[in-house]
């Protein structure tokens, strides 16, 4: 272990697991009364990957894991972090069975749950872990089966949502370190949790016997998370570029929660990152949740959109609500897709 107080987490290794099955927006039009067009421009979508029958979070997890050891060059950490909406069920975690099928039995494993910006929060619980000196490596994975929230008949939501994971791999390092995890801003606005939410299958709201409609599936009053997101993102993003004594023209590379073009392009914006520099794969993956900031990263660095030595933004906004933003620069590691 390492010595408490002395350690900053420094990304070795990226990875990441989109399901094999994809549904076009073509596919979905017929169903939800809608056109490729209004999808395409209100979210900037034209396909996303779907788990098939019988996959779970689990699933999704050890794959972008195992991966992002691989990349690493690891087979062994001394805890795993897994960030998701969707656990297997509701007790236990996850992350145990997860460790486990990655041949890490024994080591510390838990879930953590901030929706959308669950990669972001477990990304800071791993280097805490590190900083603390209770661990020297931590897998933080974030792995979403969110189409399993989702109603297919709703029109609102059906076509915004994808599967898939992703995960780094952190080692105990110095700050000035390529790949060194700057300061994490972190903030949650809770008097608005039901913005984005299911409505059941917690303790605040058991039902017995059959659910009605709406309370069974994922339910979000767009247009409020809309602006909630880009003012709570674009007031994060500039805190943690100056928590870096960084400004926006030093940011090579904004890597953001693939939510929505519209709103990544309004952050952007805001804070004044150009399109040039701006991570996209929102049009070929969807909205992957708490996983998509991990996803974009090891696409953005196997295309060779994101390059040793950027300097990279990263921000994602989420149910609860929640938000978060943090700043690195970007290492010499091969991620394995």
């Amino acid at each position: 272990m390492t010595r408490a107080g002395t350690n900053t987490a420094v990304i070795v290794g990226v990875g990441a697991h989109l399901p094999p099955n994809t549904v076009s927006n073509h596919e979905l039009v017929e169903r939800l009364d809608t056109t490729d067009d209004w999808i395409r421009s209100r979210t900037g979508i034209a396909r996303r990957h779907v788990i098939s029958p019988g996959t779970t979070t689990a699933d999704l997890a050890v794959e972008a894991g195992g991966r992002a050891l691989k990349s690493a060059g690891l087979d062994r950490v001394d805890a795993v972090v897994l960030a998701t909406t969707t656990p297997d069920r509701p007790c236990p975690a996850t992350a145990p069975e997860v460790a486990s099928r990655l041949g890490m039995t024994g080591v510390a494993a838990f879930d953590v749950s901030a929706v959308c910006t669950g990669f972001l929060y477990g990304l800071a619980t791993g280097a805490g872990l590190i900083a603390a000196g209770t661990a020297e490596h931590v897998l933080v994975i974030a792995a979403e089966a969110f189409t399993t929230l989702i109603d297919p008949d709703d029109r609102t939501t059906a076509p915004i949502f994808g599967d898939g994971a992703g995960a780094v791999v952190l080692r105990a390092g110095t700050p000035d370190e390529p790949g060194a995890v700057g300061r994490t801003l972190l903030g949650s606005d809770g008097e608005n949790a039901d913005l984005v939410a299911v409505g059941t299958r917690g303790a605040a709201r058991r039902v017995e016997g059959p659910l009605p409609r709406e309370e069974r599936y994922f339910r979000m009053a767009g247009r409020q998370v809309f602006r909630h997101a880009v003012t709570r993102m674009s007031t994060v993003c500039a805190d943690a570029l100056a928590a870096a004594d960084w400004t926006a023209r030093d940011v090579d590379l904004l890597v953001a929660h693939q939510a929505n073009g519209r709103i990544t392009s309004a952050v952007a914006d805001f804070v004044g990152i150009p399109p040039e520099r701006r991570a996209s794969n929102i049009e070929r993956v969807g909205n992957t949740a708490g996983a998509s900031v991990p996803i974009l990263l090891a696409d953005a660095a196997a295309d060779g959109t994101l390059r040793p030595g950027h300097r990279v933004l990263l921000t994602a906004f989420g149910g609860g609500l929640t938000w978060g933003a943090t700043t690195l620069v970007w290492p010499d590691v091969s991620p394995v897709i």
